[in-house]
């Protein structure tokens, strides 16, 4: 699965590079993630329980960020297991520009799925992820423009 996209987030830049770099504000923004452990500055501990059609998973992960280069992009990459269910790997590059007082954050992904998920069909994993997406940056522009408690 490939999948790219443009967001526009009202906040500075150098205030969204923090945002996606602090494992407390990625845990309140990743939809159903339950844990997010910082294990070095580029190494993160995930646990995040998804539903993908009938498919309900907890997957135990591994992220790692490289490529940085603060605070224009980086390269996230990662791997999941769910058990049964299978398991999800892949990677994002990650760019930020400015433009005014707002943000445009630029996103490319790449990804792979195996078990009972990749039997789902690309239709039904495509659309998830493109929610999934959507919910994570509604989430991350709510907390840098305050509308939620932090």
């Amino acid at each position: 699965m490939d999948m790219s996209g443009e967001e526009r987030i009202a906040a500075p830049r150098e205030a969204v590079w923090a945002a996606l770099n602090d494992p407390e504000t990625l845990q309140a923004c990743i939809p159903g993630c339950q844990s997010l452990t910082m294990k070095s500055p580029t190494e993160l501990a995930a646990t995040v329980k998804v539903k993908i059609g009938p498919v309900s998973a907890t997957f135990n992960g591994e992220v790692t960020l490289s490529d940085l280069n603060p605070p224009e992009s980086y390269t996230i990459s990662g791997e999941g297991k769910g058990g049964i269910a299978g398991f999800a790997k892949g990677g994002a590059d990650v760019r930020l520009a400015e433009d005014g007082n707002e943000t445009v954050l630029t996103y490319t992904v790449n990804a792979q799925v195996g078990g009972k998920l990749a039997q789902l069909g690309s239709r039904l994993i495509d659309s998830t992820s493109k929610k999934l997406a959507a919910q994570f940056f509604a989430g991350l522009g709510q907390r840098l423009d305050g509308t939620t408690n932090t």
